[in-house]
Protein backbone atom coordinates (compact mmCIF):
# COMPACT_ATOMS: atom_id res chain seq x y z
CA UNK A 1 0.00 0.00 0.00
CA UNK A 2 2.62 2.55 0.70
CA UNK A 3 4.61 1.55 -2.52
CA UNK A 4 1.36 2.44 -4.08
CA UNK A 5 0.86 5.91 -2.53
CA UNK A 6 4.48 6.46 -3.10
CA UNK A 7 3.56 6.42 -7.25
CA UNK A 8 0.65 7.72 -7.05
CA UNK A 9 1.63 11.06 -5.64
CA UNK A 10 5.17 10.51 -8.29
CA UNK A 11 2.39 11.04 -10.80
CA UNK A 12 0.15 13.63 -9.33
CA UNK A 13 3.63 16.03 -9.44
CA UNK A 14 4.65 14.90 -12.71
CA UNK A 15 1.12 15.75 -13.94
CA UNK A 16 1.64 19.57 -12.64
CA UNK A 17 4.77 19.57 -14.07
CA UNK A 18 3.48 18.58 -17.35
CA UNK A 19 0.66 21.46 -16.87
CA UNK A 20 3.61 24.28 -15.82
CA UNK A 21 5.55 23.24 -19.02
CA UNK A 22 2.31 23.75 -21.34
CA UNK A 23 1.14 26.56 -19.74
CA UNK A 24 4.74 28.08 -19.99
CA UNK A 25 5.65 27.03 -23.49
CA UNK A 26 2.14 28.91 -24.02
CA UNK A 27 3.03 32.13 -22.49
CA UNK A 28 6.29 31.94 -24.38
CA UNK A 29 4.90 31.71 -27.68
CA UNK A 30 2.41 34.53 -26.75
CA UNK A 31 4.47 36.74 -25.32
CA UNK A 32 7.93 36.81 -27.76
CA UNK A 33 6.25 38.60 -30.13
CA UNK A 34 5.28 41.29 -27.56
CA UNK A 35 8.92 41.95 -26.80
CA UNK A 36 10.26 42.80 -29.78
CA UNK A 37 11.52 46.32 -30.73
CA UNK A 38 9.24 48.98 -31.56
CA UNK A 39 10.39 48.79 -35.10
CA UNK A 40 9.46 45.22 -35.76
CA UNK A 41 5.83 45.60 -34.67
CA UNK A 42 4.67 46.59 -38.35
CA UNK A 43 6.56 45.42 -40.74
CA UNK A 44 5.75 44.44 -44.23
CA UNK A 45 6.02 40.91 -45.59
CA UNK A 46 7.63 40.57 -49.02
CA UNK A 47 5.15 37.99 -51.20
CA UNK A 48 6.59 36.86 -53.67
CA UNK A 49 3.09 35.35 -54.61
CA UNK A 50 1.81 38.60 -54.60
CA UNK A 51 0.72 38.87 -58.63
CA UNK A 52 -0.88 35.36 -58.22
CA UNK A 53 -2.75 36.43 -55.13
CA UNK A 54 -4.23 39.47 -57.03
CA UNK A 55 -5.40 37.52 -60.26
CA UNK A 56 -7.00 34.90 -57.78
CA UNK A 57 -8.91 37.17 -55.81
CA UNK A 58 -9.97 39.80 -58.97
CA UNK A 59 -11.03 36.63 -60.39
CA UNK A 60 -13.40 35.77 -58.40
CA UNK A 61 -14.52 39.51 -57.20
CA UNK A 62 -15.65 39.45 -61.03
CA UNK A 63 -17.79 36.79 -60.64
CA UNK A 64 -19.52 36.68 -57.19
CA UNK A 65 -23.41 36.36 -57.50
CA UNK A 66 -26.34 36.65 -54.91
CA UNK A 67 -26.33 33.01 -55.06
CA UNK A 68 -22.64 31.68 -54.97
CA UNK A 69 -21.86 34.76 -52.39
CA UNK A 70 -25.11 32.46 -49.70
CA UNK A 71 -23.48 29.60 -50.40
CA UNK A 72 -20.09 31.15 -49.22
CA UNK A 73 -20.67 32.59 -46.50
CA UNK A 74 -22.55 29.17 -45.27
CA UNK A 75 -19.43 27.53 -45.69
CA UNK A 76 -17.34 30.29 -44.06
CA UNK A 77 -19.29 29.98 -40.70
CA UNK A 78 -17.92 26.63 -40.26
CA UNK A 79 -14.51 28.65 -39.12
CA UNK A 80 -16.55 31.86 -37.51
CA UNK A 81 -15.72 32.63 -33.96
CA UNK A 82 -19.34 32.27 -33.01
CA UNK A 83 -19.59 28.65 -34.06
CA UNK A 84 -16.01 27.66 -32.87
CA UNK A 85 -16.96 29.23 -29.62
CA UNK A 86 -20.32 26.83 -29.58
CA UNK A 87 -18.09 24.03 -30.26
CA UNK A 88 -15.64 24.82 -27.95
CA UNK A 89 -18.13 25.30 -25.15
CA UNK A 90 -19.64 21.65 -25.45
CA UNK A 91 -16.78 20.23 -25.93
CA UNK A 92 -15.10 21.62 -22.46
CA UNK A 93 -18.11 20.45 -20.99
CA UNK A 94 -18.21 17.22 -21.89
CA UNK A 95 -14.17 16.92 -20.89
CA UNK A 96 -15.25 18.31 -17.46
CA UNK A 97 -18.32 15.93 -16.85
CA UNK A 98 -15.53 13.04 -18.00
CA UNK A 99 -12.46 14.66 -15.88
CA UNK A 100 -9.74 14.68 -18.76
CA UNK A 101 -8.31 17.14 -18.15
CA UNK A 102 -5.02 16.69 -20.30
CA UNK A 103 -7.51 16.33 -23.18
CA UNK A 104 -9.17 19.91 -21.72
CA UNK A 105 -5.49 21.81 -21.01
CA UNK A 106 -4.70 20.72 -24.87
CA UNK A 107 -7.56 21.62 -26.37
CA UNK A 108 -7.53 24.85 -24.47
CA UNK A 109 -4.36 25.87 -25.52
CA UNK A 110 -4.16 24.41 -28.94
CA UNK A 111 -7.82 26.08 -30.33
CA UNK A 112 -8.30 29.44 -28.70
CA UNK A 113 -4.25 29.89 -27.82
CA UNK A 114 -3.64 29.51 -31.41
CA UNK A 115 -6.25 32.13 -33.12
CA UNK A 116 -4.92 34.11 -29.97
CA UNK A 117 -1.20 34.05 -31.65
CA UNK A 118 -3.02 34.50 -35.12
CA UNK A 119 -4.13 37.98 -33.93
CA UNK A 120 -0.80 38.50 -33.16
CA UNK A 121 0.78 37.75 -35.98
CA UNK A 122 -1.57 39.52 -37.75
CA UNK A 123 -0.68 42.82 -36.14
CA UNK A 124 2.78 42.06 -37.23
CA UNK A 125 1.94 41.91 -40.78
CA UNK A 126 -0.44 44.72 -41.32
CA UNK A 127 -1.40 43.20 -45.01
CA UNK A 128 -4.64 44.58 -46.07
CA UNK A 129 -7.42 42.58 -47.77
CA UNK A 130 -7.63 42.16 -51.16
CA UNK A 131 -11.09 44.34 -51.58
CA UNK A 132 -12.59 46.77 -48.84
CA UNK A 133 -15.26 47.97 -50.59
CA UNK A 134 -18.15 46.69 -52.96
CA UNK A 135 -21.52 44.78 -53.22
CA UNK A 136 -20.56 42.02 -51.35
CA UNK A 137 -17.82 43.28 -49.23
CA UNK A 138 -17.88 44.12 -45.57
CA UNK A 139 -14.28 42.87 -43.65
CA UNK A 140 -12.60 45.20 -41.37
CA UNK A 141 -9.24 44.30 -39.99
CA UNK A 142 -5.71 42.62 -41.35
CA UNK A 143 -5.75 39.88 -43.84
CA UNK A 144 -2.58 37.71 -43.26
CA UNK A 145 -3.55 35.07 -41.86
CA UNK A 146 -6.67 34.11 -42.30
CA UNK A 147 -8.26 33.83 -39.09
CA UNK A 148 -11.23 31.59 -40.21
CA UNK A 149 -9.13 28.99 -42.09
CA UNK A 150 -6.18 29.09 -38.64
CA UNK A 151 -9.50 28.58 -36.78
CA UNK A 152 -11.29 25.61 -38.59
CA UNK A 153 -7.89 24.29 -38.84
CA UNK A 154 -7.06 24.52 -35.03
CA UNK A 155 -10.66 22.86 -34.08
CA UNK A 156 -11.16 20.54 -36.95
CA UNK A 157 -7.17 19.17 -37.01
CA UNK A 158 -7.34 18.64 -32.71
CA UNK A 159 -11.06 17.08 -32.74
CA UNK A 160 -9.79 14.64 -35.21
CA UNK A 161 -6.52 14.09 -33.17
CA UNK A 162 -8.48 12.80 -30.59
CA UNK A 163 -10.94 10.80 -32.18
CA UNK A 164 -8.41 8.62 -34.23
CA UNK A 165 -6.76 6.71 -31.36
CA UNK A 166 -10.30 5.53 -30.42
CA UNK A 167 -10.74 4.01 -34.25
CA UNK A 168 -10.22 1.01 -34.96
CA UNK A 169 -11.09 0.78 -38.58
CA UNK A 170 -8.50 2.08 -41.38
CA UNK A 171 -11.41 3.11 -43.13
CA UNK A 172 -12.84 5.03 -40.24
CA UNK A 173 -9.77 6.86 -39.45
CA UNK A 174 -9.53 7.95 -43.27
CA UNK A 175 -13.09 9.63 -43.47
CA UNK A 176 -11.97 11.03 -40.34
CA UNK A 177 -9.05 12.89 -41.97
CA UNK A 178 -10.80 13.11 -44.92
CA UNK A 179 -14.04 15.61 -43.05
CA UNK A 180 -11.52 17.56 -41.21
CA UNK A 181 -9.41 18.47 -44.51
CA UNK A 182 -12.93 19.11 -46.06
CA UNK A 183 -13.98 21.58 -44.01
CA UNK A 184 -11.05 23.18 -43.27
CA UNK A 185 -10.77 23.50 -47.73
CA UNK A 186 -14.40 24.94 -47.56
CA UNK A 187 -13.76 27.16 -45.04
CA UNK A 188 -10.48 28.51 -46.90
CA UNK A 189 -12.08 28.36 -50.15
CA UNK A 190 -14.79 30.58 -49.32
CA UNK A 191 -12.63 33.11 -47.55
CA UNK A 192 -10.96 33.54 -51.04
CA UNK A 193 -13.75 33.52 -53.04
CA UNK A 194 -15.25 36.08 -50.94
CA UNK A 195 -12.77 38.45 -51.09
CA UNK A 196 -11.99 38.19 -47.35
CA UNK A 197 -8.25 36.95 -47.62
CA UNK A 198 -5.75 36.72 -50.40
CA UNK A 199 -4.77 32.79 -51.54
CA UNK A 200 -1.32 33.19 -49.51
CA UNK A 201 -3.27 34.35 -46.55
CA UNK A 202 -5.43 30.84 -46.41
CA UNK A 203 -2.41 29.20 -47.15
CA UNK A 204 -0.51 29.88 -44.58
CA UNK A 205 -3.03 30.16 -41.78
CA UNK A 206 -3.19 26.18 -42.75
CA UNK A 207 0.54 25.67 -42.21
CA UNK A 208 0.90 27.83 -39.17
CA UNK A 209 -2.55 25.96 -37.80
CA UNK A 210 -0.81 22.64 -38.77
CA UNK A 211 2.43 23.56 -36.68
CA UNK A 212 0.84 25.03 -33.83
CA UNK A 213 -0.84 21.86 -33.23
CA UNK A 214 2.40 19.81 -34.19
CA UNK A 215 3.57 21.81 -31.40
CA UNK A 216 1.02 21.19 -28.68
CA UNK A 217 0.96 17.62 -29.43
CA UNK A 218 4.83 17.71 -28.48
CA UNK A 219 3.88 20.05 -25.76
CA UNK A 220 1.34 17.95 -24.25
CA UNK A 221 3.05 14.44 -24.06
CA UNK A 222 3.93 15.08 -20.19
CA UNK A 223 0.21 15.24 -19.69
CA UNK A 224 -0.56 12.03 -21.18
CA UNK A 225 1.82 10.63 -19.87
CA UNK A 226 0.85 11.18 -16.10
CA UNK A 227 -2.51 9.47 -17.05
CA UNK A 228 -2.25 5.91 -16.44
CA UNK A 229 -4.72 3.63 -18.97
CA UNK A 230 -5.95 1.04 -18.15
CA UNK A 231 -7.70 -1.13 -20.39
CA UNK A 232 -11.17 -0.35 -21.66
CA UNK A 233 -10.76 2.86 -20.39
CA UNK A 234 -9.93 5.85 -22.82
CA UNK A 235 -8.61 7.98 -20.56
CA UNK A 236 -9.12 8.65 -16.03
CA UNK A 237 -8.10 11.93 -14.02
CA UNK A 238 -6.06 9.84 -11.55
CA UNK A 239 -3.93 7.23 -11.37
CA UNK A 240 -5.87 3.92 -11.68
CA UNK A 241 -4.81 1.30 -9.02
CA UNK A 242 -5.22 -1.94 -10.07
CA UNK A 243 -6.16 -4.79 -6.94
CA UNK A 244 -3.53 -7.65 -7.12
CA UNK A 245 -4.50 -10.58 -5.30
CA UNK A 246 -1.65 -12.52 -4.08
CA UNK A 247 -1.61 -15.91 -4.12
CA UNK A 248 -0.66 -17.42 -0.77
CA UNK A 249 1.33 -21.10 -0.48
CA UNK A 250 -0.80 -23.70 0.15
CA UNK A 251 -0.64 -24.86 3.72
CA UNK A 252 1.81 -27.57 4.47
CA UNK A 253 0.11 -31.02 5.07
CA UNK A 254 1.42 -32.63 8.38
CA UNK A 255 2.29 -36.10 6.78
CA UNK A 256 5.11 -34.37 4.88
Amino acid sequence: MRSRAIATADLRVFRLTGVKWALGSLALFVTSPLILPQNCVAFAMINPLAGTDHQVAGWFHAHLTHTFVSVLRAFTEFGSSEWIGVVLFFAVLFFVWKKWWPSLVTLIVAVPGGMLLNELVKQLVHRHRPFVDGPFVDWSGYSFASGHTIGATLLYGQLALFILPAMKARHWRRLTVASAALLIALVGFSRIALGAHFLTDVLAAIVFGILWLAFCLFAGKPLRRSVVLAPGVPLVSEPALVRVEETKQPAQSLLN
